[in-house]
């Protein structure tokens, strides 16, 4: 009997038992058995599930891992609509398991529902790979595909992760309860393993190659496609070998309507003669059987702890975000290593599967041995102030970054930089109604300016005269400037005299952790200079401004180049992180043709490895906190519920994304305060979910399965006084 079906009559009915000997049943055939691993409990369909998921997270982290920089560096998003779109893209993978749970309980079974989408899945890598092609079409292109792209990633991820652990699970008897655990251990096992790997390999295969003179994004999106055809292939090989369930009927529909009918009811019969009920769910036991309701109950005490949740995964789903952003930002050189920024990310599955065996055999036995209650609620809340602490010292860590960036620009200024190419010094001043003197002392010949000087405008754009005082000469030039833009004004000899150039800087191109190079000639002839395979840049003769050209970090101690009459070679040097370099290509008698080298925005100074103390704590609090949780979660509810739970479970990670997106898109805030908002958030949620769990009372699984037979006969006896003219039964 379906025990959700609706009850059709409160009469119990009788069937007659006959006493004549019913006639034995033939045998039944014995069924096949089935095959095992190497002569273990271990099903041998189960290897099939573990690959399948090894490679399809292997697929789903890889493409992850490069994904905002692909925003960033190819679609040129800014920092916050990067953000916002992978935070967006996140939330609709865990909003979709509800649709896959759907289809498999309701319609097509879980291994059909694995299958077809999984075909989606691989399509869905296969338009976001063409997406990352810089011949294929121009910008709009690249976007529409890429958004259509992950679009059915995410209903390919999402649709098949509420099944593939769950039909795993299916492969084992009963008796085998021992074996099903160690499986699903191997199970997560083989997550952490996929998404260490790729989160490695893919941004090798991202700025370790080259595509059409770029970084090769379609090859970082491509390969994690490939592994999720090769999940799809293995998981099919299986299919002779594996237990299908039929589909039994959606237990979150049923959920929903029952708590739907319970609220709707006790509307509906408001009057003081009706017979208050203890819950408030006692109102659906006119439709829906007992063990339902109670099933239910179970479940809505557990939802309701959920409430604070997301907010610990809006700090935690960050890792692929924002702390890449900062990893752009810093020194990723690490002496035998230089680590691509997204390559961080790597710290954390790695950290997960050091700290749960470590949790479990140390930490937690040390606590108990101390004679400290360190129950599941606990440790969940200490997982949130570990988060607090790792977004803290982010905040510091961002706040010393900020220290060694360039000022931003406001309305009405401009930052003008001198940069004397004469033969000798040269004195600047800047001609207003105030006639004050740009800088206090004279600017030598090739003289390394220390930092960028501000001028205030009178409108958004105006013109500036300028007083060059040169040996006796004194020279007067006037030069256009727009506000909230930064401009460096060049002064070349001109014959005996002296004579000005204005060029715009571009304040913010190195803001990919890449350098940025630019060229100043001063030969008569044309230049070309080569920076590599791909990267060449063309210096007209007399004065002629290069613009800026981002290279791979790097030693760059032969540099070719070639006029009409000569070929040679330039010395660069070390062209470090984040820095924009000048070089002022000269010749001297003595020393020959050179490249002056001026450093106009810092290399940066802050190694990567201080964003280890902050992986270390948002994983330790991961693993108190998800581990924990998903466990907590698992022996509060019924045993019907539990797919239920899973589905709640992933919603809160959608809305933690929800959350960040929110942020991201409307908060206006610097990058340093936003963490420190997320931090104070986190806090604040921390301290509600600590009140709510100092309350909640734990119980016991056979407690949710006893019906509370007194109560229900209770409600039953007292239905005749509902009113029932627009209730049906």
């Amino acid at each position: 009997m379906n025990p959700f079906q609706k009850n059709e009559s409160k009469e119990t009915s009788f069937s007659p038992v006959s006493t004549e000997e019913v006639p034995p049943r033939p045998p039944s055939l014995p069924k096949k058995p089935t095959p095992k691993i190497c002569g273990s409990n271990y099903p041998l369909s189960i290897a099939f599930i573990v690959v399948n998921e090894f490679c399809e997270r292997f697929s789903y982290y890889g493409m992850k891992a490069v994904l905002t920089l692909y925003f960033l560096y190819f679609l040129h998003w800014n920092e916050d609509t990067s953000t916002s779109v992978y935070h967006a893209f996140n939330s609709l993978c865990y909003f979709t398991p509800i649709l896959g749970a759907a289809i498999a309980d309701s319609w097509l079974g879980k291994f059909k529902t694995i299958i077809y989408l999984s075909l989606v899945y691989v399509l869905g890598h296969v338009i976001k790979s063409l997406g990352a092609l810089p011949i294929l079409g121009g910008h709009m292109v690249h976007t529409v595909l890429s958004l259509i792209g992950l679009s059915l990633i995410a209903l390919g991820t999402g649709g098949i992760k509420p099944c593939v652990a769950a039909f795993g699970g299916d492969q084992f008897e009963q008796k085998h309860e021992e074996e099903r655990t160690r499986y699903f251990s191997a199970f997560y096992l083989s997550i952490n393993a996929g998404s260490l790997i790729s989160m490695f390999i893919t941004p090798m295969l991202r700025g370790g190659v080259q595509c059409f003179g770029e970084d090769c994004y379609a090859l970082a999106f491509g390969v994690p496609g490939l592994l999720m055809v090769i999940a799809l292939v293995v998981f099919a090989m299986g299919s002779k070998m594996y237990k299908k369930t039929p589909p039994e009927g959606n237990v979150v529909t049923q959920v929903v309507k029952c708590i739907w009918f319970a609220i709707s009811n006790r509307f509906k019969n408001r009057s003081e003669d009706i017979t208050k009920r203890q819950h408030w769910l006692d109102w659906a036991a006119e439709k829906y059987p007992r063990q339902l309701i109670m099933d239910v109950k179970a479940l809505t005490r557990v939802l309701f702890l959920y409430i604070p949740l997301p907010m610990f995964w809006a700090l935690l789903e960050q890792q692929g975000s924002r702390w890449t952003l900062q990893a752009t930002k810093m020194n990723r050189n690490l002496g035998f290593i230089v680590l691509q920024p997204e390559q961080m990310q790597v710290l954390n599955p790695l950290l997960v599967l050091i700290f749960i065996p470590l949790f479990d055999l140390v930490i937690y036995r040390l606590v108990s041995k101390c004679g400290i209650n360190f129950s599941s609620l606990r440790k969940m809340a200490v997982g949130m102030i570990l988060a607090c602490l790792a977004f803290a010292f982010m905040a510091v860590v961002e706040i010393k970054i900020h220290e060694m960036a360039l000022p931003q620009t406001s309305p009405q200024e401009i930052f003008l930089q001198v940069l004397n190419l004469a033969d000798d010094e040269v004195k600047v001043r800047v001609l207003g109604d105030e006639d004050n003197s740009l800088l206090a002392v004279s600017i030598k010949s090739f003289q390394k300016m220390p930092h960028y000087s501000k001028l205030h405008l009178k409108t958004k754009k105006q013109n500036f005269h300028f007083h060059l005082k040169y040996h006796n000469l004194s020279v007067y030039t006037e030069h256009s400037v727009e506000e909230r833009n930064w401009y460096s004004l060049v002064i070349r000899e001109d014959g005996k005299s002296i004579s000005s150039i204005m060029v715009k800087d571009a304040e913010n191109i190195t803001t990919n952790g890449m350098t940025a190079v630019r060229f100043i000639n001063t030969l008569h002839n044309e230049v070309n200079v080569s920076l590599g395979t791909d990267i060449s840049l063309s210096i007209g003769e007399d004065y002629g401004v290069s613009a800026y050209r981002t290279v791979e970090r790097g030693e760059y101690t032969v540099v070719h180049c070639k006029t009409e009459d000569d070929n040679f070679s330039l010395n660069l040097g070390l062209l470090d992180f984040g820095a924009s370099y000048l070089f002022v290509i000269t010749n001297s008698t003595s020393q020959g043709l050179q490249a002056w080298k001026m450093e106009s925005i810092l290399t940066n100074k802050i190694s990567i490895v201080w964003q280890l103390p902050q992986y270390a704590l948002v994983t330790a609090g991961e693993v108190m906190f998800s581990v924990t949780g998903l466990e907590f979660s698992y022996s509060q509810a019924p045993s019907s519920m539990k797919s239920v739970l899973q589905a709640a479970w992933l919603l809160t990670i959608g809305v933690g994304n929800f959350i960040v997106f929110a942020v991201a898109q409307f908060s206006g805030l610097v990058q340093w305060a936003e963490f420190i908002l997320f931090s104070c958030l986190l806090l604040v949620v921390c301290l509600i979910f600590s009140i709510m769990g100092y309350y909640y009372v734990p119980i016991k699984p056979e407690d949710i399965q006893e019906p509370a037979d007194k109560q229900i006969l209770h409600i039953q006896e007292n239905m005749i006084n509902l009113e029932t003219k627009n209730t049906k039964f």
